[in-house]
C-alpha cells in the first residue's frame, strides 16, 4: 500500500478525577507531549480530529472544534468524533488520500465535572427503551455474561472456574496499571475483594469488574508514510484500519454471546494490514468490564468461542504478564485497560495507541514486553462506541 499513514508521536495525560483542570488544559497537556516527542509545532498541522461524548453536556462545550481552533489559534479544518478511534480512521484516510500530510488527532473528556448525572447520561450510548426502562450502564454486561454461560453449558464447578477467571483479568489489570505512571489506578487487587465485591451487590458483576469514571486527554501526531521517514526514524504504521456497526438495542441481535461488529472490523482490518492474529504480539482491547475482554479475546479470533474463560484461567494460575495462545506470547492491555488505566471516554482509545506505540518502540519502561522479535511487533487496539455498538479495530507496526 502506496503512503501508508504513520503515528510519529503521542501525547496523553494521566487519567483520573481533575477537578481542579479544565478542558483545555488536559488537551494542551497531551498536545504539548506529543509536539516536544516530534519537534512539530502548531503551524506543522494541516487539520485536526478530535474526539469526546460528552463535553458539551458536562463543560457547556457545543462547538468543540472552535473551542479548539481558539485554543490552538489555528482556522485549519476541524471535526469533532466521539472516540479516538473514529478520529484516527477519518485521519487515516484523509492522509490516504493524499488530501493532507500531517494531522492531530486528539481526545477529551470531563466526565468527574458531573458526577451526580454521568451515569444517567451513559445511558444516552444504549437504546432509548432500556434508558426509559431503567437500565443502568452496566446492565447489558450482565445480560452477556448469563447468556455466555446459558449458550455454552457452564454450569457447576466449570461455572466457579469462569467466574474466577473473570476477577482474574480484573486483577492482572490492576497489577500492570502499577507500572504506568499515567493510570488512575495504582493498587493492587486480589480475586477475594473481586468475588466479594459481587457478593455484596447480589449480582454476578461487581465492583471491581467495571472501569471507573475518568478525566483525561491523549494526542496523536500522523503524518504521511515519506513525512514519517523525515520526522522520525522509528515511525509506527497503521497497517489496518476499520470499523463496523451493529444494532444499538443489544437483546435485539441475533446473537448475545459475541459482539458481531468487533469480528467484522477486525476481518477487515486483518485484510487490509495481511495479518492474521496469530501475527499479533501486543493487544489493548475495550475492558469496560471483564466480561468484554472475555469476549474479544474470542471475537478477535485468539480463542474459539466459549474457551477465552479456560485460556485466561490456565494462564493467570501462574501469570508471567501474557497469555500463552497456540504457542505464542500475547500480551493484553499492558497499561491495565480501561479497568485500571481509567475511561475517559473520548480520549480512552488514544491512550490505547499511546500504550501500543510505546511497546513497538520499546519505550514502554518497567511494562516493556520482552520477545525474540521486538523489530518485528506488531500490536492491535480495539475501540468501541457504545455497547458494541460500533467498533474499531486499528493494526500497527514498525514495518509496512
Amino acid at each position: 500500500m502506496q503512503n501508508r499513514p504513520a503515528i510519529v508521536a503521542v501525547g496523553r495525560t494521566k487519567f483520573g478525577e481533575h477537578y481542579g483542570k479544565e478542558p483545555e488544559k488536559l488537551i494542551e497537556e497531551a498536545w504539548l507531549a506529543a509536539s516536544n516527542e516530534c519537534d512539530l509545532e502548531r503551524r506543522d498541522l494541516e487539520a485536526c480530529y478530535l474526539s469526546d461524548c460528552f463535553l458539551p453536556i458536562t463543560n457547556k462545550l457545543g462547538l468543540e472544534e472552535g473551542f479548539l481552533s481558539e485554543l490552538t489559534e489555528l482556522h485549519i479544518p476541524m471535526e469533532v468524533t466521539r472516540s479516538v478511534s473514529a478520529a484516527l480512521l477519518t485521519a487515516y484516510h484523509a492522509i490516504q488520500a493524499g488530501v493532507y500530510n500531517t494531522v492531530l488527532v486528539g481526545g477529551i473528556e470531563k466526565m468527574t465535572d458531573r458526577w451526580d448525572k454521568i451515569r444517567d447520561d451513559l445511558m444516552l450510548l444504549g437504546d432509548p427503551w432500556s434508558y426509559y426502562a431503567g437500565g443502568t450502564p452496566e446492565a447489558n454486561h450482565e445480560l452477556m455474561l448469563r447468556a455466555y454461560i446459558k449458550k455454552f453449558g457452564i454450569i457447576g464447578k466449570n461455572l466457579d472456574k469462569l467466574n474466577v477467571a473473570l476477577a482474574k483479568i480484573s486483577v492482572k489489570n490492576h497489577a500492570q496499571a502499577i507500572k504506568n505512571e499515567y493510570a488512575q489506578f495504582h493498587r493492587k487487587i486480589t480475586i477475594e475483594q473481586v468475588l466479594s465485591a459481587r457478593k455484596a451487590a447480589r449480582r454476578p458483576l461487581g465492583l471491581y469488574d467495571f472501569a471507573p469514571i475518568s478525566d483525561g486527554a491523549s494526542a496523536l501526531v500522523l503524518t504521511s508514510q515519506m513525512k514519517a521517514k523525515r520526522i522520525t526514524e522509528k515511525p509506527v504504521y497503521i497497517l489496518g484500519c476499520a470499523s463496523a456497526t451493529d444494532y444499538l438495542d443489544f437483546p435485539a441481535r441475533d446473537d448475545l454471546t459475541h459482539f458481531t461488529s468487533t469480528q467484522i472490523a477486525m476481518k477487515n482490518a486483518s485484510k487490509m494490514a495481511r495479518k492474521v492474529p496469530l501475527d499479533l504480539s501486543v493487544l489493548e482491547v475495550y475492558d469496560q468490564s471483564t466480561v468484554m475482554e472475555m469476549v474479544s479475546m474470542e471475537d478477535l479470533g485468539f480463542c474459539e468461542p466459549g474457551t477465552a474463560w479456560k485460556r485466561i484461567r490456565g494462564n493467570c494460575e501462574d501469570y508471567g504478564g501474557y497469555y500463552e495462545i497456540n504457542g505464542k506470547k500475547l500480551y493484553v492491555n499492558m497499561n491495565g485497560g480501561l479497568k485500571a488505566d481509567g475511561n475517559p471516554l473520548g480520549a480512552t482509545g488514544g491512550a490505547q495507541i499511546f500504550e501500543i506505540f510505546r511497546q513497538l518502540r520499546g519505550e514502554a519502561g518497567e511494562r516493556q514486553i520482552t520477545t525474540d522479535q521486538d523489530s518485528m511487533l506488531t500490536g492491535c487496539s480495539l475501540e468501541f462506541e457504545g455497547f458494541g455498538t460500533k467498533a474499531y479495530v486499528s493494526i500497527l507496526g514498525r514495518e509496512t
